[in-house]
């Protein structure tokens, strides 16, 4: 791998994707806030004996959350990969909203974790208007992966994209565990 102090910038349509990487760092860390706050600390949801179905969908959405805030600030996904990339993003949609449903069926949500879902729900699609219209662009380039490098904001969605995937290896096991009455 290169050096990241030799990669360049990020230039090509820099200010769109640099929106959508800073808009990405913000969401993933409004997320990390809301599992660690909200989801450990508060609500302890990995010991809840009805949260089997949240955790699980809180696993899958990780496991994509991962991949897609761990790639972006160092790669662009091309041709083929362009719409891998869609299919992760509107499946990690889907997920949320069946989270939203689950969440309502089970417990009752605290006020300021329905804001806060609400927050990074507004984030979440100004950070798709930003990316969308380049995945276009990458769409139509040679399936495969080019070179994007977007400094500081990259590195922490890499540590962010790492918790992620530590939070999604919890929440499944902890949807394992045998319920106990």
């Amino acid at each position: 791998m290169a050096r990241a102090d030799r990669l360049p910038l990020c230039r090509d349509d820099s200010r769109d994707m640099r929106a959508a990487i800073w808009l990405l760092l913000l969401q993933a860390s409004l997320g990390a806030f809301d599992t660690l706050y909200y989801h450990e600390y508060r609500l302890k949801l990995a010991h809840g004996l009805h949260t089997r179905v949240e955790l699980r969908l809180h696993a899958s959405r990780d496991f994509a959350y991962a991949i897609i805030i761990g790639s972006l600030g160092f790669v662009t996904w091309h041709g083929a990969f362009a719409w891998v990339l869609l299919g992760l993003l509107l499946g990690e949609i889907c997920i949320t909203l069946w989270d939203f449903i689950e969440e309502d069926k089970i417990r009752r949500l605290p006020a300021g974790e329905r804001a806060m879902h609400a927050v990074m729900g507004i984030v979440y699609g100004a950070f798709l208007a930003f990316l969308i219209p380049q995945m276009i662009g990458w769409s139509g380039l040679a399936t495969g992966f080019g070179p994007s490098y977007h400094g500081f904001p990259a590195w922490m969605l890499l540590v962010l994209a790492a918790g992620v995937f530590a939070s999604g290896i919890r929440d499944l096991m902890a949807s394992t565990r045998p319920v106990t009455a």
